[in-house]
């Protein structure tokens, strides 16, 4: 909403921000697009280190997605309505008493779990595994298919202006990739396999080549997929593997050494139990798919490639550098983005990401402004 100096007139978008349409799974297969007072009763209040953003663009993620067609993750559990969406970006509308790196106008994204500052894990610096971090659209959390939000300073990050709204909304996927190669020690020069080009698969990919990657095969049975894959770098091969056998291609590629690092990013068992096949003596695994039951884990190909396994849990302390190389080019995630609805249309998008379209790596709602 904009004065008749054309200039957006704040006070008026947080009167308008009262009215919480939101996108509520209201239960296993069932989503609708309504009010939900709970939400605008409980953020009525700002605290003193609080910002209230106005959101402007959210990603679809597959555990979206996964809620939205199977009622949980896991232990946890949709027991009662909840919003969705976690991969967010807007404009800050208020501020508390005591910010000091945001004021209003300012164009932010928003890392979405927030660990209590006194546990033990977030005192050691590990915020993402502390078992009391309330993450945005995890029951009992809401997530932030909606008109705004009250989130931390702390945890809201400015972004320069090079940098898009939907750009922004990716940042919480590309984390999980940065994470993902943080804990890989890539060194430049290395070889890596991505197993998977979903969205996780190919932020994974672009991840490790900004680390220093050499070469990274990408792993997949779907062409679409794999022919995005190889449009994002020159440094990306595609080994589709309905028709090509990633381990003899990794092998004959690397004169019979294998890849320094495998990052597994389907989920799938299957895969998982094959993460040590393509893998050179002394390299390392890093599990990043979710996977909702044990997995089958060849001890003995471990062992004797002296293989170390990493394994990731989100995120933790990369947004901004994920937002530093959104800004300076050095990732480019705007081809991942295939494809985008209006928030008027959001219960139809969750239907088409369902559907999981071949040719689709990020679908985003756009919430009106």
């Amino acid at each position: 909403m904009r004065s008749r100096s054309g200039a957006i007139d704040w006070r008026a978008q947080k009167r308008k921000a009262g009215l919480m349409k939101s996108l509520v799974l209201e239960r296993k297969d069932a989503l609708s697009l309504r009010d939900f007072p709970e939400i605008s009763r409980a953020e009525e209040a700002l605290g003193p280190r609080d910002v209230r953003v106005k959101l402007h663009t959210v990603g679809i993620c597959g555990s979206d997605v996964h809620y939205y067609t199977h009622g949980r993750i896991g232990p946890f559990v949709v027991n009662a309505p909840m919003i969705l969406g976690h991969e967010a970006s807007g404009t800050v509308i208020e501020v508390g008493a005591e910010v000091t790196t945001l004021k209003e106008g300012d164009r932010v994204c928003m890392e979405p779990g927030i660990p209590d500052p006194n546990s033990r894990a977030t005192r050691l610096g590990m915020y993402n595994v502390d078992p009391a971090v309330r993450f945005w659209a995890t029951p009992p959390v809401h997530g932030i298919l909606r008109p705004t939000c009250v989130h931390p300073e702390a945890f809201t990050y400015k972004l320069p202006d090079n940098v898009s709204f939907a750009e922004a909304a990716m940042v919480e996927p590309l984390a999980v990739g940065v994470h993902a190669a943080t804990k890989a020690r890539v060194k430049p020069g290395d070889v890596a396999v991505v197993m998977g080009a979903g969205p996780i698969g190919l932020v994974t990919a672009l991840s490790a080549l900004a680390a220093g990657c050499a070469r990274v095969y990408v792993s997949d049975l779907s062409d679409a997929k794999l022919e995005i894959a190889a449009s994002l770098s020159q440094a990306i091969t595609p080994v589709n593997i309905r028709s090509e056998n990633l381990v003899e291609t990794v092998q004959r590629e690397t004169d019979g050494w294998g890849a320094d690092i495998v990052f597994e990013a389907t989920g799938s068992p299957q895969a998982a139990a094959q993460v040590f096949e393509p893998l050179a003596p002394g390299g390392c695994v890093v599990m990043i798919g979710g996977q909702p039951d044990p997995i089958s884990y060849d001890a003995g190909a471990a062992m004797v490639r002296e293989a170390r396994v990493e394994n990731i849990f989100r995120y933790a302390h990369v947004f901004p550098r994920c937002v530093g190389m959104l800004a300076s080019g050095a990732i480019d995630v705007k081809p991942l983005i295939t494809r985008t609805f209006s928030f008027d249309d959001s219960v139809h998008a969750f239907e088409v990401a369902a559907s999981a379209p071949a040719g689709d790596v990020k679908m985003q709602i756009e919430l009106p402004q």
